[in-house]
């Protein structure tokens, strides 16, 4: 393939409820063996929530929860900080589907 980044310092996941314990375990998992990586962000796509998780020094990795769309969320890999507010613009809940 050669739509793959091989080196990521982020990688940002949308939860699926079908998918969403694989993302927290065996693939985060996985992730965590990338030398680069340093940053692991979960999007909640049915209501607002954000779950980030920063490696710091010694390979510990920090969890921090976002559940406010006035929470900023720092994305230190790169540099960025964004609201939720601006992260969930133009998404309507009530209208996503029932997926299982």
């Amino acid at each position: 393939r050669t739509d793959t980044i091989l080196n990521p310092y982020l990688i940002v996941e949308v939860l699926s409820k079908s998918t969403k314990d694989y993302d927290r375990t065996d693939k985060f998992r996985y992730y965590r063996s990338i030398p680069t990586f340093q940053e692991y962000v979960l999007i909640n796509q049915y209501e607002i929530g954000i779950e980030q998780y920063t490696k710091t020094e010694g390979s510990l990795w920090l969890f921090r929860a976002y559940e406010s769309n006035t929470d900023k969320i720092l994305f230190a890999s790169i540099n960025v900080e964004m609201t939720l507010e601006d992260i969930y613009e133009n998404v309507n809940f009530s209208l996503q589907d029932g997926e299982e």
